[in-house]
């Protein structure tokens, strides 16, 4: 555990904080934007089973783009490495996660990676069931073995109003239909990508999520396998290389763990064989990373020497 005590690490989020005036709420998207702008809490969980917070952790926030990690490891777990990355590629990208750009000028005409938004979007629709309804249902189940937490739900108020406002989402999705990268409806898929964004948790759910693949996808509670380990080693590759979206080269020099952020404000780290972490900050940098959660893990890495490199 970094930290001896709990007030050790809040004296970290009172530093962390001072930046959050530096940054701005996701208010592309009505719901997000109600959040408020210097809230920070962080929880670490350590695969022994034991946890130290900082700040108000249980102030729940939706998952967003965390979510593309665990629906990708569900869909490898569906389908294989062979079938997902004929739809979906493994290089990182300059380019912002909701850019269209390259599906145009890749020689190969389909997303470079599945943390970028068409990337999320195609591997969202290979998540096997015969109905959104059942897809949503299994992808819930999943996040809730992960928390150990059978209360984790969707937030239907952040759900309608990501649907409402997903237009650049589906326009990705309409331009990745023509080449087949994906297949069926594209509303029901934006209303599935919407639903899977929409989870709600709070910072120790999330931290337990990091433990799991801490321990290359054993849960620290259960003891229960709950992600093949060579995937979870290809998820947390992932997050080293396009987890903090186009910020992912130097959050790597800087910080050194694997970790995926949201544009609520979430960000998953994870240092191996150690601990998990939650960090909630709903105040973004211009690259869609919450700030002050940035700032917070450069204070820990730098002090404890977590980095992995």
């Amino acid at each position: 555990m970094p930290c001896k005590t709990n007030e050790e690490l809040a004296e970290l989020v009172e530093e962390a904080k001072k930046v959050t005036s530096e940054g701005k709420v996701a208010d592309y998207i009505p719901e997000l934007g109600k959040a408020e702008a210097d809230d920070l809490s962080v929880a670490i969980y350590h695969v022994e089973n034991s946890c130290m917070s900082a700040g108000d952790i249980e102030k729940t926030f939706t998952l967003q783009s965390i979510s593309k990690v665990l629906t990708l490891a569900l869909v490898l777990m569906d389908h294989g490495e062979p079938f997902v990355f004929s739809k979906v590629g493994m290089e990182p990208t300059g380019d912002p996660f909701n850019s269209i750009v390259k599906l145009e000028t890749h020689e190969k005409q389909r997303p470079l990676n599945p943390m970028i938004n068409a990337g999320a979007l195609a591997v969202t629709n290979m998540i096997k069931g015969s109905t959104k309804e059942e897809k949503l249902l299994r992808y819930i189940d999943f996040i809730r073995k992960l928390t150990f937490n059978k209360k984790i739900n969707i937030c239907k108020n952040v759900a309608a109003s990501e649907f409402e406002t997903a237009w650049l989402n589906r326009s990705l999705c309409y331009f990745m239909k023509k080449d087949g990268i994906i297949e069926g409806d594209v509303e029901d898929l934006i209303d599935l990508y919407s639903n899977q964004c929409a989870i709600e948790m709070h910072s120790l759910d999330l931290a337990k999520i990091g433990a799991v693949f801490a321990l290359d996808g054993k849960h620290p509670e259960t003891e229960q396998q709950l992600i093949p380990k060579d995937i979870a080693r290809i998820c947390k590759t992932f997050m080293v290389t396009c987890g903090m979206y186009n910020a992912s080269g130097e959050f790597a020099i800087k910080v050194g763990i694997p970790a995926k952020s949201g544009v609520s404000g979430g960000i998953m780290g994870i240092v191996p064989y150690q601990f998990g972490i939650g960090i909630f900050g709903p105040s973004l940098d211009e690259k869609g990373n919450s700030i002050a959660g940035i700032k917070l893990l450069h204070l820990l890495s730098e002090k404890y020497e977590l980095s992995i490199f």
